[in-house]
C-alpha cells in the first residue's frame, strides 16, 4: 500500500486566452468567472483529490500564455510530472501553435516521461474552428492524452485531471523515489511503449 499524501506537480500551458485560468478555477474552486484577466507570469493553486482510492495533493501551476512572459515561466517546467496543454476550439491559431509549446516543454522539462494531456477548451461555444478529430489526430501523433472541455459548463474538467493523475500514478518513475535507481530503464521502457501511440487514452470522450 503506497503512502497517502503524495504531492504531484502539474503545469498548464497554452496560448493566451485559451482558458487555462478558467479551467484551473473551475477545477480547484468549482467556480467560473467570465472575463478573467490574463495571467501575469504564473498563478498557483492546490487541490486534493482521490483517484482510484489513492489520495493525492496537486500543486497546479498556471503559466502565462503571452510571449513576453515566456522567459519567466521556463523555471516552472522543472519537476512537473503532468502537463495540460490547452487550446481554444474556436481559435485555430491556438491549435496550430501547439507544436511550439511541445518543443518548449521538451527543452525545459526535467522529466523525460512527463505525462502530457491535450485539452480542447470552450466546447460550449458555437463557432468551433477545430474539430474533435483534429485534436485526436494531434494527440495520437504526439502520444498525448486527449479530452475536450468547457470551463463554463464544467464539461470534462474533472475527468481531464482524473485521467492525467491516473496516468501519472501508473508511471511510478515520476513519483516513487524507490524507483530512482531503475529510472533509466523505466524511462527507456516507457519511451518504447509510448512511441507513436497513446494507447487507449486518446479515445477519451
Amino acid at each position: 500500500m503506497e503512502p497517502a499524501g503524495l504531492t504531484l506537480k502539474l503545469l498548464l500551458l497554452g496560448d493566451s486566452a485559451v482558458g487555462k485560468s478558467s479551467l484551473l478555477r473551475r477545477f480547484a474552486d468549482g467556480a467560473f468567472e467570465p472575463g478573467l484577466k490574463p495571467t501575469v507570469g504564473v498563478d498557483f493553486k492546490e487541490k486534493e483529490m482521490v483517484v482510484k482510492g489513492r489520495a493525492v495533493q496537486l500543486a497546479i501551476w498556471d503559466t502565462a500564455g503571452h510571449e513576453r512572459y515566456r522567459a519567466l515561466t521556463h523555471s516552472y517546467y522543472r519537476g512537473a510530472q503532468g502537463v495540460v496543454l490547452v487550446y481554444d476550439v474556436t481559435r485555430k491559431d491556438t491549435f496550430t501553435g501547439l507544436e511550439s509549446w511541445l518543443n518548449e516543454l521538451e527543452m525545459n522539462s526535467t522529466e523525460s516521461d512527463t505525462v502530457k494531456m491535450l485539452v480542447g477548451n470552450k466546447i460550449d461555444k458555437p463557432d468551433r474552428e477545430v474539430e474533435r478529430k483534429e485534436g485526436l489526430q494531434f494527440a495520437r501523433k504526439h502520444s498525448l492524452l486527449f479530452i475536450e472541455t468547457s470551463a463554463k459548463t464544467e464539461d470534462g474538467v474533472q475527468q481531464a485531471f482524473e485521467e492525467l493523475v491516473l496516468k501519472i500514478l501508473q508511471t511510478p518513475s515520476l513519483w516513487d523515489k524507490g524507483t530512482e535507481k531503475q529510472g533509466v530503464q523505466l524511462m527507456e521502457s516507457s519511451a518504447r511503449q509510448n512511441k507513436g501511440s497513446c494507447g487507449t487514452y486518446c479515445s477519451l470522450t
